[in-house]
């Protein structure tokens, strides 16, 4: 490998399939079968045995690797500066970093060399050099892109990711990549993930996010354009703004410590910046990473309630695009600051896409990104497509239902997250017609019986969430008796489906009618 952005492997010929003839380039993390495998240590020169497994599935698509790509030393980098083959630069400003890890890639890219590359993105390693060098990046969720066959940096954290000049490329091939593989012990199934939802709720912050000051004004424009897509809604994103900040501490950076520490030696191929950095994670602590797993569990709780407001989160990619010599002159400061919007979003369990926003008053591009929960992931693409101007693929129709919910599936009580992960929204407080009962079950849990003559009071206290119609059998499969789905009247005369409970189980020495709700019920205690 030399110091350009990418290394030419032998052509072969393509095979039939959705990629057939695509070109595509490879993070020099990702094996690629008679080609060492440096992860940007030119010391690792044994050559791969045999393809990583998303290699293979691209390559049994039609797509044709051309070669392998420069980045930030054992992927541990937002900048790409942090190579012995080299610094990367943008494809618009040689003044400018290219972003890292996956520097190469993108500007393989960016520059027409190839139609696709694959990168990483442990921390915002695949977006923020798409954000960088005008390109479409998809981040997919945990697990749905097997990482078998690459360097680990972060093992429980690392991603695939891709990189094209349209969604529509990177979506063909993200979905070619998107497989099971049982040999890699972080691979999850689709199915097991939530139903991707299709929406028009767009979350921004409701705060002030420390641009810089041509980045700020390419913002401003993006919030204007953001209405074109639907709703948009202020939203407290200071939770997973503190989330990112525990990436590179206790358990994180001990994990990369983990990974690839035996290589930090004092050897002049080893970046000095990838060396301070990672041999930190050699002194963490046991009880300092529990300490952090604690932390992010905390700030995952107090951000999971955006989940029913939003069908995504709207974020730049960065808060600025340093110039080489600006990093060269701080390396971990300017590093870290680039990973304020995007070090999260693994850490949260969240997809992404970042794509092109307005360009910047200097003509630098400036990148914008898409959040959601996990199992999102063609929301987001689609979402994405339509900022870009370009045709959403047609999907049959996801009907929902109503849902009332009346006991620990409310919002912030315990077993909400059921709700939310079978792709549900709240869609609004209700109560019950006055005929309904509440009665404290075993659990303790509260249900609903309707009696024969309507009550004076106003009615039960309930959510209604919105479902799709697919999720809710199985739903209902995981209420243990006397509860049960069943139909549900609201004070308005709707009929929805809800928590009922049988006529056996109403005890009328465990009637809490009159509390009006179970929220009011357990405070009453």
């Amino acid at each position: 490998m030399n110091n350009e952005w990418i290394t030419r492997v032998d052509a072969v010929e393509p095979a039939d399939g959705p990629l057939r003839g695509l070109t595509m380039a490879l993070k020099d993390n990702i094996d690629l079968a008679g080609v060492p495998t440096t992860a940007g240590d030119p010391r690792n020169l044994q050559p791969a045995l045999g393809n990583a497994f998303v290699v293979d599935q691209l390559i049994a698509a039609g797509a044709v690797p051309l070669g392998k790509t420069n980045l930030d030393q054992y992927a541990t980098g937002l900048v790409g500066t942090r190579s012995p083959y080299g610094a990367c630069h943008s494809v618009f400003s040689e003044q400018h970093v290219s972003g890292g890890s996956s520097s190469g890639s993108a500007v393989a890219v960016a520059s027409g060399q190839v139609d696709f590359a694959l990168g990483t993105d442990t921390a915002g390693s695949g977006r923020v050099p798409a954000a960088f060098n005008r390109l479409i990046g998809i981040k997919p969720s945990r697990g749905l892109v097997s990482a078998r066959g690459v360097v680990p940096a972060c093992r429980s954290l690392d991603c695939v990711t891709v990189m094209a000049r349209d969604v529509a490329t990177a979506r063909a091939a993200y979905d070619v990549m998107v497989a099971y593989d049982p040999d890699d012990a972080w691979s999850r199934r689709a199915m097991d993930l939530p139903r991707p939802r299709g929406g028009r709720v767009i979350g921004v912050p409701d705060i002030g996010l420390d641009l810089d000051p041509l980045h700020e004004a390419a913002w401003q424009e993006t919030l204007a354009e953001a209405h074109r897509l639907g709703e948009v809604v202020k939203v407290d994103v200071r939770p997973l703004l503190e989330a990112a900040e525990l990436l590179y501490s206790g358990p994180w950076l001990a994990e990369r410590w983990l990974a690839f520490g035996d290589k930090l030696d004092d050897d002049p191929a080893v970046d000095p910046t990838v060396r301070a950095i990672v041999r930190g994670g050699a002194a963490i602590t046991a009880s300092a990473a529990f300490a952090g797993f604690d932390r992010l569990a905390t700030l995952a709780r107090a951000s999971e309630h955006l989940w029913t407001q939003l069908d995504a989160l709207l974020l730049p990619v960065t808060p600025g695009h340093p110039t080489l010599a600006e990093v060269a002159a701080d390396p971990i400061g300017a590093n870290s600051r680039l990973g304020r919007f995007t070090n999260m979003v693994n850490l949260l369990d969240l997809c992404a896409v970042a794509f092109p926003g307005p360009d910047r008053a200097d003509g630098l591009p400036f990148g914008i990104q898409l959040l959601a929960p996990a199992g999102h992931d063609d929301a987001l693409i689609d979402l994405a497509a339509l900022w870009c101007g370009e045709p959403v693929p047609t999907r049959a129709v996801e009907t929902d239902v109503l849902l009332a919910v009346a006991g620990a599936h409310l919002s912030g009580q315990p077993l909400n997250d059921q709700l939310v992960r079978r792709g549900a929204r709240l869609a609004f407080g209700a109560r019950t017609a006055s005929s309904y009962r509440m009665y404290l079950v075993d659990g303790p849990r509260p249900g609903l019986t309707r009696t024969l003559t309507d009550g004076d009071g106003p009615g039960i206290e309930v959510e209604v969430w919105r479902m799709p119609a697919t999720e809710l059998g199985g739903f209902a499969a995981t209420i243990d008796p006397p509860l049960a789905i069943g139909p549900l009247e609201l004070s308005d005369g709707q009929q929805v489906f809800g928590f009922v409970c049988t006529a056996d189980a109403a005890d009328p020495a465990r009637d809490i009618t009159s509390a009006g709700g179970w929220r009011a019920y357990l405070s009453g205690r």
